[in-house]
């Protein structure tokens, strides 16, 4: 503190001083400017509709894709969320476009007390018509994929709705003498589905005095909650590719349209924020959880504990809470397209630290590194996009689950904090599962808004 001198002498050297300090742009004096930032936290993942699909093209122990004569097996495997159900289709080759599927409902994979369903599901699996090419007796028909000169060569069907089968040359077989569908758990939430041939040489009989085997297609499968994702009895093909399976054999279509609409959809929860100039705020990378909160946040979504603790530390300068997305009425999570955005007001030397859960997973969060961002890089108020700064947390707190299909991941399970507890430093995610990019999931942006 600057002692105070008497006389004209002392006013007049005071006043030099004060002088001298604006001349010389010494800011020593002035107090430390406050800027108010606006920051904007938005999911910017894609929503999808499937957690699981693929392509079944290959025989058990074949070298190339191909088609399964009698005897042979497809194999494929795929993990599913509770309630998860299992559509696929694969054609009857002696067919102009028949194919073997379950229902729209699909195939239930699990029980009513919450254990996997497995062994044989044949009994589910029906013979389709995909209302899209004429019907020839099976075995016989020129237009048919082991006779015809080359796919889609059909007449067009003149009912084009996919219904059951119906027997009109009086040769069809039961479903269980060509092919017989089975599953088997391979972990909590997988299975593998496996798809055999049962005909023989002779299964197929036709009215020329022949006897044929009936082999079967490639395919394709999917998970799915929702019912009729390959096809809708009583309506007419989707264009999505079914037709390809059903009259060619070939996934080619099929695949690739269930594969666009196949994947984890990311979800932001509410969160907390804090301004602060020492690091550590809400975790230490390489330690457990400090215990303020950031469980909470981590596995169920709830930024209560951390928002009060937060506000309870002296060596932070402000802090809060976000969990209204813009334009919602009322706290939720923020799904694709949604965003958060909150207001800080901080000076130079200050930085921003936040966490938000990436909810399909059981601890996982969004946050910068524990030293936070810096709202004054170079002494310049901050403006533009974080993202780069922003890091995918494991909390170590909660066994790790497949995301998007872990049965004690928030938007499944069964109550908060109900998962396997673990006790293991905060690091940067790496269980062996992908998630992709951060700038796939979320978009930070901090703007000056003074």
């Amino acid at each position: 503190m600057m002692r105070r001198k008497s006389g004209l002498l002392g006013i007049g050297f005071a006043a030099g001083v004060a002088l001298g300090a604006c001349d010389d742009g010494d800011d020593m004096l002035t107090p430390p400017v406050a800027r108010t930032f606006r920051v904007t936290v938005e999911n910017v993942a894609d929503a999808f509709t499937y957690p699981a699909s693929g392509v079944f093209n290959t025989p058990a122990g074949a070298a190339a894709p191909g088609p399964l004569l009698p005897g042979g097996v497809y194999e494929f495997s795929f993990s599913a969320p509770p309630g998860g159900r299992l559509s696929f289709a694969t054609m009857m080759v002696q067919s102009n476009d028949l194919f073997y599927a379950p229902s729209g409902e699909g195939i239930a994979l699990w029980e009513a007390d919450g254990s996997q369903v497995t062994g044989d599901v044949t009994s589910q699996i029906s013979l389709w018509d995909a209302g899209t090419e004429a019907d020839e007796e099976p075995g016989l028909g020129p237009n048919q994929a082991p006779r015809q000169a080359a796919g889609n060569t059909g007449a067009a069907d003149p009912n084009t709705f996919v219904r059951l089968a119906e027997d009109t040359f009086g040769n069809l077989v039961p479903v269980a003498s060509v092919v017989r569908v089975t599953l088997s758990s391979t972990g909590p939430y997988s299975w593998t589905a496996r798809i055999e041939n049962v005909s023989t040489s002779a299964t197929l009989s036709t009215s020329d005095g022949g006897a044929h085997p009936v082999p079967l297609a490639p395919g394709a499968f999917v998970v799915h909650s929702a019912p009729n994702p390959l096809f809708t009895a009583g309506q007419p093909d989707t264009g999505m590719g079914l037709e390809g399976v059903a009259e060619d054999g070939s996934a080619g279509a099929l695949g690739p349209s269930l594969a666009a609409q196949t994947g984890v959809t990311g979800v932001l929860s509410p969160g907390a924020w804090a301004v602060h100039t020492v690091p550590s705020v809400l975790f230490r990378a390489g330690q457990t959880d400090l215990g303020r909160g950031l469980e909470a946040i981590a596995e169920d979504g709830d930024p209560t504990a951390m928002a009060a603790s937060l506000a309870a530390d002296a060596s932070v300068v402000s802090s809060g809470a976000f969990n209204t997305p813009v334009g919602a009425a009322g706290p939720a999570p923020a799904f694709p397209g949604d965003s958060y955005a909150f207001e800080v007001t901080a000076e130079e030397g200050q930085r921003l630290s936040f966490a938000t859960m990436y909810v399909q997973s059981n601890d996982l969060f969004f946050a910068p590194a524990e030293a936070g961002i810096d709202l004054f890089p170079g002494g310049l108020a901050f403006s533009g996009d974080a993202t780069g700064m922003v890091l995918l947390w494991d909390a170590g707190t909660e066994a790790n689950q497949v995301p998007g299909i872990g049965p004690d991941q928030a938007p499944r399970q069964s109550g908060a904090n109900v998962g396997q507890s673990e006790n293991l430093a905060v690091l940067q995610v790496d269980d062996g599962y992908q998630y992709g990019p951060v700038s796939a999931t979320v978009r930070v942006t901090i703007t000056p808004t003074n």
